[in-house]
């Protein structure tokens, strides 16, 4: 077994644990190396055994050469979740981190359970960096480490969405969600599962004051039915105990995208005494990070065919490109169906990725895209590489804030179809704040759905013919004169994100804070 050889030190050490949320394990990654790039510190990166293979391609887009000193910095470990095949159970992905996390305070080496390779042991720990409702985790830390160690929350979302949840009345909260679940159960006798399920969707039409976020009424925060409800709300309870435990938390969103969000969670968490780091956009940049994207897709030779052919054949910023991440899909499919149709009516080019494992693509629909032409469907499309292209003109998006700051910081507007979390808040900051994107309200679903939207005074129709009208109207839109001034205050926004990495850029400086707070004396 191959021992790594770590070249620098002494120096920090930090942990990084990435669960298995692929939207979350990305940025990671390169936070990962701009840790190591800029700052020089040893990291130990934990995760999940079938993303072994997947962070290491993400991690080595960031180095031409195998043997950089720098890349030798990043150790990945695969945890050992011994024979548990399903690698989201949450019981063991906790027990292996924390058996892991032992090793290490202890000065004993660590092996990568897919690998075979040893980690060495070096420096204990100075930070750990983890996903905010990973609790157990949180805890084996507090629990094990020798000396005082940071546990940061990896807050990889919209942070705007935080406040409502999560933060007192006086932040523009609605008050802690917790002892609210708690009370209710000692009072029911249900189970705590049922109970945070129910108090986290309890939105009666409240009014939301978030600063930076249009007026929205709670409601709005749910415009689709997802199959993922009925376990969020005890990943809510989660969410809100590691928030109140933790020691400060690092936001993958970048500043000049929600600079009121940000502030008021800067704010909200110095009430406490701690620390708030906002370092996005968190995507590889530089010779070899498309070449090792492309190493990811299922098509990659086609994909890169069309984008040039398309090119050809309609011209700069002609493309749609489709896709909603590797998690969500509509659960009324029949409307992606629907605004496809229109799409092609319109003799749009366009690829659409269907990377969920809930998504369907019908036979005749394939069949129809294949008559078609000017269509392309994958499953797993180079996201990075599409957007920089420049035959591609707009980007139907769930709205994931990755998916937000790769198009932003490379110039792509947005045509926004959120589903849960924080992309309803950050549609509605893209739409009506920074009016860089349109968002589709008719293809909405269920009962808070189909409710009235404080912005318009009026209820989605949520019927295949509205979303076909609405489809026709936002692509002329976009394609037209209006979608020419859309792109025009991206480029603005554009120009704030890529400045952040600058030497004197913001998120450059939060990770300098960040670094300096644990360096050894």
């Amino acid at each position: 077994m191959a021992i790594e050889d770590v070249r620098i030190q002494p120096a920090s050490h930090i942990v990084l644990l990435a669960t298995e949320a692929w939207g979350h394990a990305r940025p990671l990654c390169t936070f990962a190396v701009r840790l190591a790039q800029t700052q020089k510190v040893n990291i130990t990166m934990f995760v999940v055994p079938n993303f072994a293979t997947r962070i290491e391609a993400e991690l080595s887009r960031s180095f031409n050469d195998s043997d950089d000193p720098v890349r030798s910095l990043i150790r990945v470990a695969a945890l050992d979740m011994g024979k548990v095949s399903d690698t989201a159970s949450f019981v063991a992905f906790n027990e292996s981190f924390a058996g892991a996390y032992a090793l290490l305070v202890n000065g004993q080496p660590v092996i990568c359970s897919q690998s075979g390779r040893v980690i060495p042991p070096i420096s204990t720990p100075d930070v750990v960096v983890m996903d905010f409702f990973c609790v157990p985790a949180l805890e084996a830390v507090r629990k094990l480490s020798q000396k005082p160690v940071k546990v940061l929350a990896w807050i990889s979302c919209h942070a705007s969405v935080l406040i409502y949840p999560f933060a007192p009345v006086s932040r523009g909260g609605r008050g802690d969600y917790r002892p609210r679940v708690m009370s209710e159960v000692a009072a029911t006798g249900k189970s705590v599962e049922e109970v945070a399920e129910t108090v986290m969707t309890d939105f009666p039409g409240n009014l939301m004051h978030v600063p930076g976020l249009p007026l929205m009424y709670d409601y709005e925060l749910c415009p689709q039915t997802v199959h993922l409800e009925g376990f969020a709300g005890i990943f809510y309870l989660m969410m809100q105990t590691f928030i109140d435990a933790c020691d400060g938390a690092i936001l993958s969103t970048a500043e000049p995208l929600e600079p009121e969000g940000v502030a008021a969670i800067r704010d909200w968490f110095a009430e406490t005494d701690r620390e708030t780091y906002a370092v996005g956009p968190l995507f590889p940049i530089g010779e070899g990070t498309t070449a090792g994207e492309q190493s990811q897709s299922d098509k990659p030779n086609e994909i890169d065919a069309f984008l040039k052919s398309t090119l050809e054949t309609h011209g700069p910023n002609s493309l749609l490109y489709i896709a909603f991440g590797s998690l969500y899909w509509p659960t009324e499919p029949e409307k992606m169906w629907a605004f496809l149709d229109v799409v092609m009516e319109r003799k749009i080019p366009f690829i659409l990725s269907h990377a969920s494992q809930i998504a369907v693509v019908p036979e005749e629909v394939r069949a129809k895209v294949d008559a078609y032409g000017s269509g392309l469907l994958s499953k797993w499309t180079p996201q990075q590489t599409i957007l920089a292209h420049p035959v591609t003109g707009w980007f139907v998006t769930h709205c994931g804030v990755n998916s937000v700051l790769e198009a932003s910081a490379l110039g792509v507007p947005m045509i926004c179809w959120p589903f849960h979390v924080d992309q309803p808040t950050l549609a509605a900051q893209l739409s009506e704040i920074n009016n860089v994107a349109y968002e589709l309200l008719e293809v909405r679903t269920g009962e808070r759905g189909l409710k009235p939207l404080y912005r318009t005074g009026r209820a989605p129709l949520g019927t295949l013919e509205a979303v076909r009208e609405e489809a026709s109207i936002v692509l002329e839109k976009a394609f037209g004169d209006d979608g020419l001034k859309k792109r025009a205050n991206l480029k603005k926004l554009q120009e704030a994100i890529l400045s952040t990495w600058n030497e004197d850029g913001s998120s450059r400086r939060d990770l300098d804070r960040l670094v300096a707070s644990v360096q050894p004396k």
